[in-house]
């Protein structure tokens, strides 16, 4: 049973006996609806730090605060009773220090009801997820592109080619031996995700990594087409919501500025017609 209380809902022993299986789908979620959707076809919902720059206009996921992680978690937590939900740990919220790291994954898991958390980094991170782990705090782990330290990678490049490839090996197999019960590799090459997905006892979740990994994620607004900033290499659109939307309103402000809207459908009279209902 998870944090939902629902018997059937999915749990984190549950993810990591996907390893090797049917691929795990995981997908972001950020508000209720979206959270709702996401899950009746998803294993994993995840409210990624993402949220930063496709909900609030953040240049990167570096500005994203512990408050805004809780207040869309909650959001996604009304939305999501069977697949796994998991938070994302901000910026600045574990690297201190595993004791600062458990106060506010503590405080992530209490206010959220999530299942588990995920934070960024390998070797690095080690002592923090086996800390997290004995202390009953399941942690999904992430390594190659970790988009909380853009800034020493000097932009979003790929991860792990040539000699860096001993690099993120050696970080994928120190994040599984602390007890992460999953690893999401982002931006690595095909034939190293596919090495990892090989050598690591826990699944491996891709995202612009490989097909051999044990599941893929994406961020729901770029494969709705809602966030264009820019467009990622792996990313594939599923739907155009975005140019949708954007056709959508322009016809509402025409509507508007010529007075077709609203028209005598959209207003009240001032009695209902007789034997007539009246919509809210």
């Amino acid at each position: 049973m998870s944090a939902t209380g629902a018997a059937d809902a999915t749990t984190v022993p549950d993810i990591m006996a996907r390893k090797g299986g049917t691929p795990l789908v995981c997908l972001t979620a950020y508000t209720t609806p979206v959270a709702a959707l996401a899950e009746k076809h998803c294993d994993v919902v995840l409210v990624g730090d993402s949220v930063g720059m496709v909900l609030h206009g953040l240049p990167s996921t570096l500005g994203v605060t512990m408050e805004m992680m809780i207040l869309h978690g909650q959001a996604a937590r009304r939305g999501v009773e069977n697949a796994l939900l998991v938070v994302d740990m901000p910026f600045g919220s574990y690297e201190e220090s595993p004791s600062q790291a458990f106060r506010n994954a503590a405080r992530l898991m209490a206010e959220t009801g999530c299942a588990a958390v995920k934070l960024e980094g390998g070797e690095s991170m080690r002592e923090t997820i086996a800390f997290l782990a004995a202390r009953g705090i399941p942690v999904m782990g992430h390594v190659g592109l970790t988009p909380q330290a853009v800034n020493a990678f000097g932009g979003y490049k790929v991860q792990g080619r040539g000699e860096a490839a001993e690099r993120i090996g050696r970080d994928a197999l120190a994040v599984a031996e602390a007890g992460a019960f999953a690893v999401v590799l982002e931006k690595v090459p095909d034939s190293l995700a596919r090495s990892i997905t090989a050598e690591i006892p826990i699944p491996t979740i891709g995202i612009g990594a490989s097909p051999a990994c044990d599941g893929q994620i994406l961020v729901v607004d770029d494969i709705l087409g809602m966030f264009t900033a820019f467009r990622p290499k792996f990313v594939k659109r599923y739907a155009e919501l975005g140019s949708e939307a954007d056709a959508a309103i322009a016809v509402y402000a025409e509507e508007v500025r010529a007075r077709r809207f609203p028209d005598e459908s959209h207003v009240f009279a001032d009695a209902p017609k007789s034997g007539g209902k009246e919509t809210a």
